[in-house]
C-alpha cells in the first residue's frame, strides 16, 4: 500500500509527465497545425496498457488513445525492446480517422540489462496536415471509403533500438504531399516519448519498479472511487435524447443519433440503439471515437475534476451497434466521424443527462468543427502546400453564465492558426476575422457566438474541401433557453467580395476548385441559451449592446425587458 502523501507525489508527477511531453510536441513540432493549433495530445500508461495520466489536450484524442495504445501492444506483444516505437493511424484497428498519427513507445525500467522490465507506455497523437488520399489534407468531404482518405497504416514499428526504420519512413514520405512537414512532426513525437522516458526513469530511481507500479494501479483504483460516487448522486433510471447529423455530403440527411442512458447505482451504461445505419459519405465514426465522446460528456456532469485515466472509464459501459453510424464496418469513410460525428454524439449523451439534471449541462455548442482544407502547389517556390484548420464556434449557455464566444467547443480543443501564421506559411490571405453578431441562442445566459472566416486563394488555383455540419438543424437550447443560428459558408468570385449578396453558397460537404483571388466565407454556428430569455439581466443585455454582440431587433425579439442601448443611455 503506497501511503497517501506518495501516492499524490506520483499522481502529480505522471500528470506533469503527461504535460511536459505536450510541450515539447508543441516545441518542435514542424507544421502549424502542431505548433499553431496543437492539434496533438499525450499521455502516459501502465504496463498493463491502462491510461495513468494525460495532458488536458483534445478530447477526441484522449478518450480514444486506449484503443491505440492496446492495438499497439497486441500486434508486438513480448517483441517491444527499449527504443522501440510503434506508430498506426488505421481507424479500424485502434485508430480514429487517417490524419491522426499515434504513436506508442514502451519504458522500460533497465533498458541496458539483458531482461528490461517494462513499467510504461508513452503515447502521443497528432493531426497531420497532409496523410495522402483524393484531397490535400486528407479530410476530404466527398469521399465515400477509407482508401479515398489517405494512407492506411497498421500498427508498424517506425523506430526500432531508438533508430528510425528506413523502409517505413520512406513508404510514409512518399505517400504524402509535404514530407518535410510529416518527417518533421514525426520526429516531435518521438521527441515527446522519449521525454516521457526520461520523466518515467526519474520516477523508478526515486521510487522503484515496485512501488511506482503499485501507484499506478492506486491512482487508477481512486478516479474509479471518485467517478462512480458521481455516479450515485444522479437517481436511478433511464434517459434518452437524440439528434440528428444535417447530412452526410451524398444525399443522405437527418442522420439519428439516439442515446438511451440508464443510471444503476455506480455505473451508467449508454446505448446507441436507434442510430442511423453506417452511411456513404464520409461521417461514420468508429468505436474508439463513439466511446470517447461518451466518456467526455460524463466526465462534463459528474466531477471534471476527477484525474483523467482510465479508473473514470471502468463504471461506463457502451453499447454501440455495429453497423452504424457510430460504430461503422470496414470500409467505411470515416474522416468526418472523427470530427462532426464525434460532437453530435456527446450532444445527445448530454442532452441524455439534460432531461433528468439541466443543472448539470450546458446547451448544445456549435456541435461541428468547420474543417475546411486548401491545397496546391504554392506560387513562391512551387512546392506543394496543404493547409488544415478547424473554425471556432459557441459554446453552449450554462446553468451560471454566459456561453463563451468564438471557441472550440467539446471534443475539439485546439486553437486557431493565426492570422500572421497562416499568411506566413500559406499563398493564402485572410481578409476577414469576426465574431458573427446575434449568433448566439437567446436565454437567462446567452448562448456563445459564432465566427466569421473569410480566406482568400492567391495567385494560384487551389483545391478546397469543407466539412461542417449544424447549417440545417440549429443546436439546441436548454431549459427554455432558445438555439443558437446555424453555420453557412460562402464562396466569392474576386472582383464580388465586398458585396455579401453576391456569394454562392456552398453544400457544407463539398470539394471544388478556386481560382486565384476567390474568397471563401465560413460562419460557424452559434451556440444554444440556458434559460428563459424573459429572464436575462438587463445589465447583460447592456453590455451585449455595447460590445456589439447582439443587435437592437435581437433585444427586442427574445427579451421581454427594456434594455436601454448605449446611443440613449443618460
Amino acid at each position: 500500500m503506497v501511503d497517501s502523501v506518495t501516492l499524490e507525489v506520483i499522481r502529480n508527477g505522471c500528470t506533469a509527465i503527461a504535460e511536459e511531453m505536450n510541450a515539447n510536441l508543441v516545441r518542435t513540432g514542424y507544421s502549424p497545425n502542431i505548433k499553431e493549433r496543437r492539434d496533438c495530445s499525450c499521455a502516459l500508461f501502465d504496463a498493463g496498457g491502462e491510461m495513468v495520466s494525460q495532458a488536458e489536450n483534445m478530447p477526441v484524442h484522449l478518450g480514444a488513445m486506449p484503443f491505440s495504445v492496446k492495438a499497439a501492444v497486441d500486434a508486438f506483444e513480448g517483441d517491444l525492446g527499449p527504443g522501440d516505437a510503434v506508430l498506426l493511424n488505421d481507424p479500424f484497428h485502434g485508430g480514429a480517422h487517417l490524419p491522426d498519427l499515434t504513436l506508442v513507445s514502451p519504458v522500460f525500467a533497465d533498458p541496458e540489462s539483458e531482461d528490461p522490465t517494462l513499467v510504461a507506455y508513452a503515447a502521443n497523437r497528432a493531426h497531420h496536415a497532409d496523410v495522402g488520399g483524393s484531397t490535400a489534407g486528407s479530410v476530404a468531404a466527398d469521399s465515400t471509403e477509407i482508401y479515398q482518405e489517405g494512407l492506411r497504416i497498421p500498427p508498424v514499428k517506425l523506430f526500432e533500438g531508438g533508430e528510425v526504420v528506413d523502409d517505413v519512413m520512406e513508404m510514409i514520405l512518399l505517400n504524402v504531399r509535404t514530407p518535410d512537414e510529416r518527417r518533421g512532426d514525426l520526429r516531435a513525437q518521438e521527441a515527446a516519448n522519449e521525454t516521457a522516458r526520461e520523466r518515467v526513469h526519474e520516477l523508478v530511481d526515486r521510487y522503484g519498479v515496485e512501488e511506482l507500479s503499485e501507484a499506478f494501479d492506486e491512482v487508477q483504483d481512486y478516479s474509479e472511487r471518485r467517478m462512480r460516487a458521481e455516479l450515485e448522486e444522479f437517481p436511478d433510471g433511464t434517459y434518452s435524447f437524440e439528434d440528428v447529423l444535417d447530412d452526410d455530403g451524398r444525399g443522405n440527411t437527418d442522420l439519428r443519433v439516439c442515446a438511451t442512458v440508464t443510471v444503476d447505482g455506480d455505473s451508467v451504461h449508454v446505448d446507441f440503439a436507434g442510430t442511423a445505419d453506417q452511411t456513404e459519405g464520409p461521417v461514420n465514426a468508429v468505436l474508439a471515437v463513439t466511446s470517447s465522446a461518451t466518456y467526455y460528456a460524463i466526465r462534463c456532469v459528474t466531477d471534471p475534476d476527477i484525474p483523467p485515466n482510465h479508473g473514470c472509464y471502468r463504471p461506463i459501459d457502451i453499447d454501440a451497434p455495429e453497423g452504424s453510424i457510430v460504430n461503422p464496418e470496414p470500409p467505411a469513410a470515416v474522416v468526418g466521424g472523427n470530427l462532426e460525428t464525434s460532437q453530435r454524439v456527446t450532444d445527445v449523451v448530454l442532452g441524455a443527462f439534460g432531461t433528468e439534471a439541466p443543472e448539470r449541462v450546458t446547451a448544445a455548442g456549435q456541435g461541428t468543427m468547420n474543417n475546411i482544407t486548401f491545397g496546391g502547389t504554392d506560387p513562391r517556390d512551387g512546392s506543394p502546400y496543404a493547409f488544415y484548420e478547424t473554425q471556432g464556434g459557441g459554446f453552449g449557455g450554462r446553468p451560471n453564465g454566459d456561453g463563451l464566444d468564438g471557441v472550440h467547443v467539446h471534443m475539439s480543443n485546439t486553437m486557431n492558426t493565426p492570422v500572421e501564421v497562416l499568411e506566413t506559411a500559406y499563398p493564402l490571405r485572410v481578409r476577414q476575422y469576426a465574431y458573427r453578431p446575434d449568433s448566439g441562442g437567446a436565454g437567462e445566459h446567452r448562448g456563445g457566438l459564432g465566427l466569421r472566416r473569410d480566406i482568400q486563394v492567391r495567385d494560384h488555383v487551389a483545391r478546397f474541401s469543407l466539412l461542417a455540419d449544424r447549417q440545417q438543424h440549429a443546436p439546441y437550447g436548454i431549459a427554455g433557453g432558445e438555439e443558437g443560428t446555424r453555420g453557412a459558408a460562402y464562396v466569392y468570385d474576386a472582383d464580388e467580395y465586398g458585396d455579401d449578396d453576391a456569394g454562392e453558397r456552398l453544400p457544407q460537404k463539398s470539394v471544388h476548385d478556386l481560382d486565384p483571388g476567390t474568397v471563401v466565407s465560413v460562419r460557424t454556428p452559434g451556440a444554444g441559451g440556458f434559460g428563459n430569455p424573459a429572464d436575462r439581466d438587463v445589465e447583460a443585455i447592456v453590455r451585449d449592446l455595447e460590445l456589439e454582440k447582439v443587435t437592437e431587433a435581437y433585444v427586442r425579439e427574445f427579451h421581454d425587458q427594456t434594455a436601454e442601448t448605449p446611443e440613449s443611455d443618460g
